[in-house]
């Protein structure tokens, strides 16, 4: 008898949805501000021109916000607003002082699906499109932002226009269930009696505005008259994210609600598309930048099979994790694989990516990779592992081997002598991993 779980139904789109290419009409419509100004850098930014930011980060110095509005016959005000929403949207992409072209830019009037993508980037990225009321603090604020997607649910399962005063006392209710969630206590006997935590009082009322305010800004929903309804493209994007939720709970080797380390192993031995969908699942549940962060912190434990996986999740994250991945290209333990994500992520090919890497980065890599196949693999594995080196003669890449100051180098060396059925080479491998131990040469 099959013994797995039933597979849940995913949600029906909301009856009256439009079709996808009107959908993606409207998404168009709602960022054509950003791409004029994501073109205009293309064009005005490009190699060899100006500067775009001021900071090196992402804000548009005065100068070329003021050409931009000159150029475009805008505010230089409007223009930040779009440039923002270009950024969040994905059409454009700066890196240091440059900018460039999303590839969502160059998709735009040929792809659908590009375009939604873009929006729906824009609609989870809505906390950042406004600025936060002053005065609040940081944990009611998120708070709030943990709590919006059940306010969204309920605004879409409503179907029509919906009072503030009740999404106010929605959005209280499951604020008190989130600090209940945060401050309960685990079973067994406590060392200490827990002192009480304090209550926060924050009126979230003027939270909920900005929330909504928000929203509508990127089109999300319609704010006013003391009511909020879904746009069409909002109730949408509230269906493809229980879409999502739907999808996760149906994790098929159930790592869902594992730990990433946890999660990672579990899909070690599974085929690639499997360890993807899995990956999917364990996504969708979490915030884009919490799951992000663990999957980065898993990465820098000392199982090199987890580093790689962790990358390979990273892959189905996709853009919102490149400022994060960019962000560990100074910690050697991270950098080679951060290279080759960041180098496919540009759009080059995952067979060339390889090139990005120096001489002794594709060494180290070697290694680490190497590292994870005599944890985890077969003996032959090993073996073949040789051929995928950069140095074009085994002597040549012991050599390197040892320069290259690998933590688990003796390890590797090691069972790749025990593995190998050539005695001699065995041997000159044996020798190596010798001189490393010792310090030899």
């Amino acid at each position: 008898m099959d013994q797995r779980p039933s597979r849940r139904p995913a949600p029906r789109p909301p009856e009256g949805t439009p079709a996808r290419s009107e959908l993606a009409g409207m998404a168009r419509s709602e960022l054509a501000g950003a791409a004029r100004v994501a073109r205009w850098a293309d064009s005005a930014l490009g190699p060899g021109r100006g500067g775009a930011t001021a900071d090196g980060k992402a804000t548009l110095s005065d100068a070329t916000a003021e050409q931009a509005a000159q150029d475009l016959g805008l505010t230089a005000a409007q223009v930040r607003a779009d440039w923002d929403t270009a950024r969040l949207a994905g059409l454009v992409e700066v890196h240091g002082g440059r900018a460039r072209p999303g590839w969502r830019l160059r998709a735009w009037n040929r792809d659908d699906s590009a375009v939604l993508r873009g929006w729906v980037a824009l609609f989870d990225a809505w906390s950042l499109a406004c600025p936060e009321p002053a005065g609040h603090a940081p944990a009611a604020v998120a708070e709030v932002v943990s709590a919006m997607p059940q306010v969204l649910s309920f605004l879409q399962l409503s179907a029509g226009p919906v009072p503030v005063a009740q999404l106010l006392d929605l959005l209280e209710q499951r604020v008190t269930e989130l600090r209940t969630e945060r401050c309960e206590i685990p079973y067994g006997p406590q060392p200490e009696p827990v002192a009480p935590q304090p209550v926060d009082d924050t009126p979230l009322a003027p939270l909920l505005d900005w929330a909504l305010r928000a929203l509508a800004s990127v089109g999300a929903l319609t704010y006013g008259d003391g009511q909020a309804t879904l746009t069409p493209l909002g109730s949408w994007a509230v269906w493809v994210k229980l879409e999502q939720i739907c999808v996760a709970a149906q994790s098929p080797a159930g790592n869902i609600e594992q730990s990433a380390e946890a999660m990672l192993r579990g899909c070690a031995q599974l085929r690639p598309n499997a360890a993807r969908a899995e990956y999917r699942a364990w996504l969708a549940a979490r915030p884009v930048g919490s799951a992000v962060t663990e999957l980065l912190g898993a990465a820098r434990g000392e199982d090199a099979l987890l580093r790689g996986l962790a990358f390979e999740a990273l892959r189905v994250v996709g853009a919102p994790a490149e400022p994060d991945v960019r962000a560990v290209l100074d910690e050697p333990t991270l950098r080679p694989y951060a290279l080759l994500w960041l180098a496919e992520h540009d759009g080059v090919d995952p067979e060339d990516a390889h090139e990005v890497l120096t001489r002794e980065e594709a060494t180290w890599l070697w290694v680490d990779t190497a590292a994870a196949v005599a944890d985890h693999g077969e003996a032959p594995l090993l073996v073949r592992h040789l051929e995928s080196a950069v140095q074009p003669t085994v002597p040549a890449l012991l050599d390197e081997v040892r320069a290259v100051g690998h933590p688990r180098t003796v390890q590797v060396l090691v069972a790749l002598a025990a593995a190998h059925p050539d005695p001699a080479l065995a041997k000159a491998v044996r020798r190596a991993a010798f001189q490393v131990h010792t310090g030899g040469s």
